[in-house]
This record gives structure tokens, C-alpha cells and sequence, in this order.
């Protein structure tokens, strides 16, 4: 069978059980934890597992062709994945690597609004599910080992603030895909901010406004249904959390340049996004098709090498590793236990769905090259103090 001689060839440490559809049972490993058993209910789906694996062992879950009778299908993607990097070249997967790799997908203002409303448009009862009280849906900053999802996401936006300089009450901020506002009132409330968020998601909108509604920020932070490249004026700090990797590599220089062209002569800015340790490369086929449509991840050496036109200076690059590992852990498991919830809000082809997702995305920061970014810019040399001690001053002080 294909598809097993494939996990045979990657596979040489912990275990796997692969029931083919004839009922055959295949042992993969070295018997040794973690391990996972799974049985395939079709000949079919054996040639498209091999043929195209990164897309179709997702396709295969969620549709109910691979089915986990041991273990989870976490388990399976991290002995896998836990091989990979180790793993000879195999011919089949390099094909498919290299296809994907010449993909730079084009994203206009009208695209951009329908990829995000596949994914940020569903239910808000379906995100309070697993997300922290504040919906802070981007990678957590877990300054303890034992910090608590809701400790690690206010972690988060205090060392993001940290680095926008917020020295003086009044600084107009602009954040470019404010999700449902968490960090755009916590930088109006806390430091005096004036925040405009801007999302392309009507439900973020929508709930976004309600909360600005319900603030202490005296009316300092707004948020708007626009997109970036509608957006005119000046700001003293921009910020952009968990919003890049929806831009397109394509569009990776406009997008430096309008941040160029909106930040003040002293102004600074902040990208936090995820990328690629190495070199770069397309992003998961299966995430890209079903729950980020449009989405790409860079290397940093497309990031860099789209701001030096801008005349735009990096002034700090700070790489979060298995920061977000922790933090899909924590969506995960919270997500799982609320599978009755998810299922009576859409059905179980969606929980799959979401479950591979989350588990792929964990086992991809865990093991793999993918790793969370903060990326600082600004227009002049002498913009910010010449050493980090302000950053670490900024957390220190207890905010408002």
C-alpha cells in the first residue's frame, strides 16, 4: 500500500497502527510512544493519501476516510511530525512541495473581505468556546511555565505595548486587523491612547463596537470595516497583530509601504505574525483550502527583503519559539471539551475540520520551523531609545 510505505519511509521512532481497508493491519515505528492507531474505510483513499498527503490526510479526517480507533489524531500528526525533519527526501512529497512553493496569491480589497469572512465571520458562540475571555485569537506570551491561558494573552499585550513606546497619553494609534478589539481598548485604557482598529470582519466589527461602547476609554479607540489600503492620514503607532499572514506574499511591499506612508516622521510600528525559521515556502495546503483561504506565512527573509525599498528601518526582530505551541495546546484542549457544543453549532465534519487543524497548526510549532515574529519599524534612526531597557521598564510598571 502506498500511503503505508510512504509513513514507513518517514516513520522510524514512536508507533503507528495503520488499518488498511481489506482490514490488514500495518506496524509502523519502533514501538515506542507516542503512538496511534488508525483504519482507512476506502481503497481510494489510499492512493490519494500518498499521492498528496498534505492535503489529503486532513480531507481524509474530516470526511470520515481516516478514522483514529487509538489514540488521537494529534498523536498521529506528532510522531509524524516529530520524524519529519529527519526524514529522507520523498519523492511525492518534493513534487507537491515545489508546486506549492511558486504560489503567490494575488489578495484585492474584495478577496480580502471574503477570505476573512470564511474564517473570523463564524459564530461568536462558537470562538468563546476555546479562546480567552478577551478573544485574543494570535499567539500568547507565556512568561511562566504554568501561566494560564487568560495570564499568557495579557502577558501578550503588555509586551506588545512595551514595544510601541506608548511614552505620553494621546499617541494616535492605528491597528490594522483588530480582531474583536482586545488590544486596541487595552492600549486606550491603559496607556490614553486614541485607537483606530480596523477589521474586515462584520462579527468582529460588530462585537468590537460593543465593547469600545462599554469602555473607560472616554471614546479615545474606534474601530472601522476597513481595509488597510483604505485608510488615510497619520498615526504615531501602528500595530498589527495575527493580521500579515493574510496580506499576500504579493503584497508584501505595498503593505510596507502604505505602513510607510500612514506612521508619522517619529512614529513607530509593530508586526506580529507568524513565519518560517528557514527558507521560505507555501503554507499548509489543507489550512489555506479549508480555514485560511488566501493565507500565506513568510520566511523572514521575505519580510526583510519586502521593507528595505520602504526606507523603512528595522529597529527590532524578536522570535517567540514554542510560544504558540503552548497556546494552541491550551485552544485545543479547550476546544475539545466543548465538542457537543461545536457540533450542535455546525456538525461533526466541522469539528474534524477544526480539530485537525488545531492539532496540525501545535505539532507545526512544536516540532517544525513555523515560529511567531515581532517585527519593530520605524521611519528615523533615532525614533526609540538605543537600547531595550525601555521595553522591559514599559512591563515592569503596573498599567492603569
Amino acid at each position: 500500500m502506498m500511503f503505508t510505505t510512504l509513513l514507513k519511509t518517514i516513520v522510524h521512532e514512536g508507533s503507528l497502527c495503520l488499518i488498511d481497508a481489506a482490514g490488514r493491519r500495518h506496524m509502523i515505528g519502533d514501538g515506542s510512544p507516542p503512538e496511534a492507531t488508525l483504519r482507512l474505510t476506502s481503497k481510494a483513499s489510499e492512493y490519494r493519501l500518498a499521492l498528496n498527503p498534505t492535503l489529503s490526510v486532513g480531507e481524509a479526517y474530516m470526511d470520515g476516510r481516516l478514522v483514529v480507533e487509538d489514540g488521537s489524531i494529534y498523536d498521529f500528526l506528532d510522531v509524524v511530525v516529530r520524524n519529519y525533519g529527519a526524514a529522507p527526501d520523498y519523492p511525492w512529497l518534493a513534487l507537491f512541495e515545489r508546486l506549492e512553493r511558486g504560489l503567490k496569491q494575488a489578495n484585492p480589497i474584495g478577496r480580502a473581505r471574503r477570505n476573512v469572512a470564511h474564517h473570523y465571520d463564524l459564530s461568536s458562540d462558537f470562538y468563546d468556546l476555546f479562546l480567552d475571555q478577551g478573544r485574543q485569537y494570535s499567539c500568547a506570551y507565556f512568561e511562566r511555565e504554568d501561566d494560564t491561558l487568560e495570564a499568557a494573552q495579557e502577558n501578550k499585550l503588555r509586551h506588545i505595548s512595551a514595544k510601541l513606546l506608548l511614552d505620553r497619553p494621546g499617541l494616535k494609534v492605528l491597528d490594522i486587523g483588530s480582531g474583536w478589539g482586545g488590544l486596541g481598548l487595552h492600549l486606550a485604557e491603559n496607556y490614553g491612547a486614541d485607537v483606530t482598529g480596523i477589521t474586515l470582519s462584520r462579527e468582529q466589527h460588530s462585537y468590537s463596537m460593543e465593547q469600545a461602547a462599554r469602555s473607560t476609554s472616554d471614546g479615545r479607540v474606534r474601530f472601522q470595516l476597513k481595509d488597510y489600503r483604505e485608510i488615510d492620514g497619520q498615526f504615531d503607532r501602528i500595530v498589527s497583530v495575527g493580521m500579515f499572514e493574510h496580506v499576500g506574499k504579493k503584497n508584501y511591499p505595498e503593505f510596507f509601504a502604505g505602513i510607510r506612508d500612514l506612521l508619522s516622521d517619529d512614529g513607530v510600528a509593530l508586526i506580529h505574525a507568524i513565519g518560517y525559521s528557514d527558507t521560505p515556502a507555501p503554507i499548509n495546503p489543507f489550512i489555506r483550502k479549508y480555514i485560511f483561504p488566501g493565507a500565506d506565512i513568510p520566511a523572514l527573509s521575505e519580510v526583510f527583503s519586502a521593507v528595505e525599498p520602504t526606507r523603512l528601518r528595522v529597529t527590532d526582530v524578536e522570535v517567540l519559539r514554542l510560544h504558540y505551541a503552548k497556546t494552541l495546546r491550551h485552544w485545543r484542549q479547550r476546544f475539545m471539551s466543548h465538542s457537543k457544543e461545536v457540533v450542535s453549532l455546525y456538525d461533526e465534519r466541522f469539528f474534524r475540520m477544526w480539530e485537525f487543524y488545531l492539532a496540525s497548526c501545535e505539532v507545526g510549532f512544536r516540532h517544525r520551523t513555523m515560529m511567531v515574529f515581532q517585527m519593530q519599524l520605524a521611519r528615523r534612526i533615532d525614533a526609540l531609545p538605543i537600547t531595550r531597557d525601555y521595553m522591559f521598564d514599559a512591563v515592569a510598571q503596573p498599567t492603569r
